[in-house]
């Protein structure tokens, strides 16, 4: 992951409040739940579009050299995407 997609991950998941929030993107209802793990040092994000059975999520580390996403059995784009819109969304 390069510099920028660290410095983007880092305000895309800085803009998720703590536990579970809605947010509105493109006329559909998502939840996002953040849960900060290891004395901050690790977080998982568990994201569903509301009234679906779509479901997805990803763990962030914290590392020295900046966060690592590795998301659950998505591709990272997708989680990216939902962070991006989650980010330009009206909450």
């Amino acid at each position: 992951m390069d510099d920028a997609l660290h410095d983007d991950l880092g305000a895309l998941v800085d803009g998720i409040p703590e536990g579970w929030s809605r947010v509105m993107i493109d006329g559909q209802s998502w939840a996002v739940t953040r849960t900060t793990r290891a004395q901050g040092g690790a977080l998982s994000l568990d994201i569903e579009l509301l009234g679906t059975a779509e479901r997805f999520g990803a763990n962030v580390w914290i590392t020295s050299q900046g966060p690592v996403l590795r998301p659950c059995e998505v591709p990272e784009e997708k989680i990216l995407r939902f962070l991006r819109s989650a980010a330009a969304a009206d909450h």
